[in-house]
C-alpha cells in the first residue's frame, strides 16, 4: 500500500531525475525488495519534497554534494541529469563543480566535471 511519502516522493522522483531515476528505483528492487521504496520514501518523500527551499535549489545542492564526494559518480550524472530537467543551464552545472574544487580538491571536481561532461554528451545525442 503506497503512503503519502511514498506517492509524494515518487513524484519528486519524476519531477527531478524522470526516467533516470526510476532506473535507478527498478534496478534497487531487483537487489533487494523494498530498497527502492525506501529511496523514494526518505531522500525524496520527506527531505527533497520539503518546502523551505523549492526543488530546484535541492537539486543543484545534490550536484555539489555528490561531486564534493567524489566517489558517487553513477549518483551524481543521475542528478545532473535531474539538474537540467528542472532548469539548470550546462554552464551553471559546470560553474557549480568548479566550484567544489575549493572545499573537495582537483580531483574530486575534475571527476565530477567529467561525469557531468557524459550526461551533457549523451543527452546531446539523445536530442
Amino acid at each position: 500500500m503506497a503512503t503519502d511519502r511514498y506517492n509524494k516522493g515518487l513524484e519528486t522522483l519524476a519531477k527531478t531525475t524522470g526516467a533516470a531515476g526510476t532506473a535507478v528505483i527498478d534496478r534497487l528492487d531487483k537487489i533487494h525488495p523494498g530498497l527502492g521504496k525506501m529511496v523514494i520514501e526518505f531522500p525524496y518523500g520527506d527531505v527533497m519534497s520539503r518546502p523551505e527551499l523549492d526543488l530546484k535549489t535541492r537539486q543543484i545542492t545534490n550536484v555539489a554534494a555528490l561531486a564534493t564526494l567524489g566517489n558517487a559518480l553513477p549518483q551524481l550524472k543521475v542528478h545532473v541529469q535531474g539538474a537540467l530537467n528542472i532548469g539548470w543551464t550546462e554552464t551553471e552545472i559546470k560553474e557549480v563543480i568548479i566550484q567544489v574544487a575549493i572545499y573537495a580538491g582537483f580531483p574530486a571536481m575534475l571527476n565530477a566535471m567529467f561525469a557531468a561532461q557524459e550526461v551533457f554528451d549523451e543527452r546531446q545525442k539523445n536530442k
